[in-house]
């Protein structure tokens, strides 16, 4: 459930990734609801790779240090998990 959560909140912010094709014929991207969140590759692929990495990397750190994520697409990472009483089950 929570790998679910995580996948979809990565990928929702991938898709908002923005990318730049520089001088030298590298990307750039970024993500611009993830402060601090950019990535460069020599091609597209490598950027867009690079970007999911640091994305991944932002998220655990944020979450381990009790930064403020953004929600994204409804996706909010900031609660808690929610535990069901055993008598439901």
């Amino acid at each position: 459930m929570i790998k679910a959560i995580l996948s979809g909140y990565i990928d929702s912010a991938l898709s908002c990734a923005e990318y730049d094709k520089l001088e030298d014929g590298s990307f750039s991207g970024r993500i611009k609801e993830c402060k601090g969140v950019i990535a460069f590759g020599k091609t597209l692929r490598e950027c867009e790779n690079e970007l999911q990495s640091t994305l991944e990397d932002w998220i655990f750190v944020g979450l381990k240090l009790g930064h403020p994520l953004p929600v994204i697409d409804g996706i909010d990472l900031n609660k808690g998990p929610v535990h069901e009483p055993v008598e439901s089950m």
